[in-house]
């Protein structure tokens, strides 16, 4: 049975910046959760960073530059913590390694989880096309990553990389 990695927030546990969740109740999750797939992180709570924390946003780039070291994670008031970012990225790689998990549910806009999108780096409400760093290093480590409205899809690829049981089977 493949485990699913997914971001702690979506859980209901209080590990974001600003010290809440994002709690997302689908049956998907239900399911998952009763046949003891889901494997719970937070990159950033993993990689030192406390909660709660100052916002941060890439600047530059997105999660891949990081990894790449031409961007950086920065928070509002100047800090540079790209350090964090890049320990927990690497320690939720591990974590899911360890776990078997082919598959990731990440928090969407996060530096971190961001899976299509992330902010701008202006601190402002604006979005950008991109990965997270967690996001990025874990695609790049054969885990395909989907955000929180993509479950559906999730499912369906888990779906495709479990054997056939014995009822599912072609007949001949």
């Amino acid at each position: 049975m493949n485990r699913v990695l997914i971001s702690a927030c979506l859980l209901g546990e209080p590990v974001r910046y600003n010290g809440r969740d994002v709690p997302t109740r689908h049956e998907i999750l239900a399911r998952w959760h009763v046949e003891g797939r889901l494997v719970s992180i937070c990159p950033e709570v993993a990689g030192g960073l406390s909660v709660p924390r100052p916002p941060a946003e890439i600047l530059n780039g997105d999660g891949l530059a990081v990894l790449e070291s031409t961007a950086k994670v920065m928070t509002k008031s100047g800090d540079d913590v790209t350090a964090a970012f890049l320990k927990g990225a690497y320690t939720a790689l591990a974590f899911a390694q360890a776990h078997g998990c082919r598959v990731a549910i990440l928090t969407e806009k996060s530096p971190s989880c961001g899976s299509s999108l992330i902010h701008d780096g202006t601190f402002s409400p604006g979005l950008r096309q991109g990965r997270g760093i967690t996001a990025a290093l874990l695609e790049q480590n054969g885990v395909r990553v989907f955000n929180q409205h993509q479950l559906e899809q999730a499912a369906n690829y888990l779906h495709q990389l479990e054997p056939a049981t014995v009822d599912e089977q072609p007949r001949g």
